[in-house]
């Protein structure tokens, strides 16, 4: 393998060699995440004829997972006890800022090799600050690059209906591309998501843009399902600091409060408001939206699509397209190789709901749509 300690969204290359032509071979990988549940993928392959497996071009012939796929025993990984599709792989939070995954490979009964990898949040110099309330007038957290490390566009990332301060990885692996992030928590646990103030969002996106390495002209925000809608609001509403946003399973809508039916879910100026269209003749940058075409939760393909007929009708002279994947749902994103189930129980209401898509529909979209946020964002460099 080529990579013993890389990014969690970076792929390791894995190969096998030695074998006997047309020998089988059964590897494993086992990983322990942050609520201390025991993980486990498998996959067997039958060896080339040089007696060798490859896999990112070898089809698994049983196993977790199905097709050809690299980094298929890390996103395939199964719970020990529990049903796969009710639960995800929480990210281990530790001082070092990493996980383990154990890979071993076993013929005839007999274990032939054993590595572990290191999946790692923060890059070389990356740092991190708790953000709170009374010290900082928002909750979250700030990724910061290297310092020295040049002024780069920077992310106010934030999730959805369930609370906390969900983003927060994805944010250490923006920082530790080069990119400054702030992952905000907006609503907390058992809180509802009624009545949030856009201008919370803004004291948020103002400290970001202070900070050093951050090019204050291309602050962007990144929200997910419910956050799609303030995301977009922000990017409308304040497009001298905000400049563009990536929205996953977006909403073209403002919705009402959740998990309350009538209330309020966003403010501006004390003022509520109203539910309905977003408008977006006021962007100033790009908008990448990215939904799965299999999302059982609300109709984000759909929205995804009408946001950019929208800035196309407006003339929005700024980048803007919708990515919309096969075999994804809700589940569409972020950063690639975690597994996630697509029914899991909602930590707000307490009850499960069907996100749509597959394990496999939702990792392959994880894949192609990262990079395609990384290579956004490098876009702003230029």
């Amino acid at each position: 393998m080529d990579a013993p300690a890389a990014l969690a969204d970076q792929a390791v290359h894995i190969r096998i060699a030695g074998l006997s032509p047309g020998e089988d071979v059964t590897v494993n990988s086992q990983a322990v995440d942050g609520r201390g549940q025991q993980w486990h993928g498998q996959a067997t392959f039958r060896a080339d004829a040089h007696g060798l497996v490859v896999l990112d071009t070898a089809p698994p012939t049983s196993g977790t997972y199905q097709s050809a796929d690299g980094m298929g025993l890390f996103w395939s990984m199964t719970p020990q006890t529990g049903d796969p599709e009710r639960t995800s792989f929480f990210p281990p939070v530790s001082p070092q800022h990493t996980y383990d995954v154990t890979l071993t490979a076993a013929a005839h009964g007999h274990q032939l090799a054993s590595r572990t990898l290191t999946r790692e949040w923060f890059g070389a110099g990356v740092t991190s600050r708790k953000l709170t309330l009374a010290a900082d007038k928002v909750s979250g957290e700030l990724f910061l690059p290297a310092p020295g490390t040049p002024r780069h566009p920077a992310v106010l990332v934030f999730g959805g209906s369930e609370g906390g301060n969900s983003e927060a990885s994805a944010a250490a692996l923006l920082a530790s591309h080069g990119y400054p992030a702030l992952a905000l928590g907006y609503f907390g646990l058992p809180d509802a998501l009624e009545n949030i103030p856009l201008e919370y969002f803004t004291t948020a996106a103002s400290l970001l843009a202070a900070q050093p390495g951050v090019d204050p002209n291309h602050i962007l925000t990144m929200g997910y399902s419910r956050g799609s809608e303030a995301a977009l609001l922000l990017a409308d509403d304040y497009p001298d600091l905000i400049h563009g946003t990536v929205v996953y399973s977006p909403s073209a809508q403002v919705n009402g409060g959740f998990p309350g039916h009538g209330t309020t879910a966003w403010t501006k100026d004390g003022k509520a408001i109203a539910q309905g269209p977003i408008p977006l003749d006021h962007v100033s940058g790009p908008v990448m939206n990215i939904a799965g075409a299999d999302d059982q939760l609300w109709t984000s393909p759909l929205w995804a699509r009408q946001i950019v007929q929208e800035l196309d009708t407006d003339h929005d002279p700024y980048p803007h397209q919708a990515l919309i994947f096969p075999n994804a749902g809700h589940g569409v994103g972020t950063y690639p190789y975690l597994a996630a189930g697509t029914r899991p129980v909602h930590p707000v209401t307490g009850r499960e709901i069907n996100l749509g898509g597959t394990r496999a529909g939702n990792a392959a979209a994880q894949e192609a749509g990262w990079p395609k946020v990384l290579a956004l964002l490098a876009s702003l460099d230029r």
